[in-house]
């Protein structure tokens, strides 16, 4: 073959359109007619009628043993394959893809996931765990050791009984603590009883009188003390609406700070009979015998009575 164009004599240079081209004309090529190839004269047939080829011969094998499967020429009907509506009693069917069928509005073929149903799921995983985890809090297992725990946390009705003092025994306690009238108080400087207005608690509605000058004062001779400590003075005296006040002193010595007698229940000036109230201090006694005193001195505002006095 020499150099230039030769024309399509070769297979690979074969267009089986070359005649509707002008250069392709000009080289030769014509359509094609009966059985024969088409393109350039010359051209290789690579086509057979259906039916020619012998299938039942033996073919090439590949490395594996495998015939190579023949395929027909382009645009030619293959003779193995006949389509489902030619034999007997077939019908058209529509063989779908393997894969995600989408939802509504969505066309065959693969597609995502199927996010909704993965979501109903989920909610039904997260729905059983809590219901499961209801249930357990709900009906389980009594510990007998809390039970002991809360038994013993609430103390019994003879517990409670034993570790409080009885009514009696307070009552007791006070009755055999001192207490007295004014009548049976010791009166120095002036001092005096009366009963001009009501109100008193004393027998006979006596009370002590006179105290408001310098020098006055009420004597208490306490006695049976059982044992030495703290005890709380109850004074219970009577003021015209106007706070009073009194030195107090205990075996002769004073207390630092005077017997306060306000007007704690804010009474109207100059109603006496309005104005009787009660208060207290603490004092130290020993066991045994002791005196306690009431007095007005310089600094105090003695415009009181006096009804009755008691330790507790």
């Amino acid at each position: 073959m020499t150099s230039g164009n030769n024309g399509a004599t070769t297979p690979e240079d074969d267009d089986p359109f070359g005649y509707l081209y002008a250069d392709g004309q000009a080289n030769g090529a014509q359509p094609p007619s009966g059985g024969g190839g088409y393109g350039y004269p010359g051209s290789v047939n690579r086509v057979r009628a259906v039916g020619q080829r012998q299938y039942g011969q033996q073919q090439a094998t590949s490395p594996y043993g495998q015939i190579p499967q023949q395929q027909g020429a382009y645009g030619q009907p293959n003779a193995h394959y006949a389509a489902p509506e030619t034999h007997p009693g077939g019908a058209t069917t529509v063989q779908q893809q393997p894969g995600y069928s989408g939802g509504s509005g969505s066309g065959g073929g693969r597609g995502g996931p199927n996010t909704k149903g993965l979501l109903i799921g989920a909610i039904a995983v997260v729905a059983a765990v809590v219901i499961g985890i209801s249930v357990a809090m709900l009906g389980g297992d009594d510990d007998p050791g809390d039970k002991g725990n809360e038994a013993q946390a609430t103390p019994s009705q003879s517990e409670s009984a034993a570790s409080s003092p009885s009514a009696s025994s307070s009552a007791a306690s006070d009755v055999d603590l001192p207490a007295i009238d004014a009548k049976a108080l010791q009166l120095e400087g002036g001092a005096t009883t009366a009963s001009d207005f009501k109100g008193a608690k004393a027998d006979g509605g006596i009370y002590v009188t006179n105290f408001n000058s310098v020098g006055a004062k009420v004597v208490w001779t306490v006695n049976g003390i059982d044992k030495t400590g703290t005890y709380r003075l109850y004074v219970r005296y009577g003021i015209p609406g106007k706070d009073a006040n009194a030195t107090l002193l205990v075996n002769g010595t004073a207390n630092t700070q005077p017997l306060n007698m306000e007007n704690f229940g804010g009474t109207p000036e100059g109603d006496w009979e309005k104005g009787w109230q009660t208060t207290w201090a603490n004092v130290n006694l020993n066991k045994g015998t002791n005196t306690i005193t009431l007095a007005c001195n310089e600094g105090n505002q003695c415009d009181a009575v006096l009804d009755q006095l008691w330790v507790q």
